[in-house]
């Protein structure tokens, strides 16, 4: 499986997401490839902030790595599953892929979590660490669902 995380920027959100499902991935030992862009180009190119990877860090996970990188209509050919961390960014999805949209494949993250709820995981770029904590904690209980619903149904 083929996963791509999708924020604003790739600075906050999807690196923390990319990083978090990439290491639960790694202990699940499955063999899947997780990635991350944003749907601004501000950023291209630049690693993570320093607080996702702070807070990255403080939960076992090195995202130092990573760089910003835009997403792309032709993302939908590479991955199985493109999750949006916001509402907003889903909507950019869509308006920047047209008719590449695939409506299977996209969805927001939280949706793994609270099916049909369409909660958002809260921008932290305008606050301070708590926030980035609180990503951190919702991002990672989606991944567990996305790991544990994987599970459950590759052993049926």
């Amino acid at each position: 499986m083929k996963i791509l995380m999708v924020c604003l920027g790739n600075i906050c959100r999807s690196p923390l997401a990319e990083g978090i499902m990439q290491d639960k991935v790694q202990k699940a030992g499955l063999n899947w490839q997780v990635d991350s862009a944003g749907t601004n180009s501000y950023h291209i190119g630049e690693p993570p902030h320093h607080l996702s990877q702070k807070v990255a860090k403080l939960n076992g996970i090195d995202i130092s790595n990573q760089r910003a990188r835009r997403f792309t209509a032709d993302d939908f050919k590479c991955y199985d599953k493109i999750y949006a961390l916001a509402a907003d960014v889903l909507d950019d999805i869509k308006k920047m892929s047209n008719e590449k949209f695939d409506a299977t494949k996209a969805m927001l993250l939280m949706n793994e979590l609270y099916p049909n709820k369409n909660m958002d995981v809260p921008d932290p770029w305008y606050g301070t660490e708590p926030g980035y904590h609180h990503a951190f904690s919702l991002i990672e209980q989606a991944c567990d669902a996305i790991i544990t619903k994987h599970v459950i149904t590759t052993d049926i």
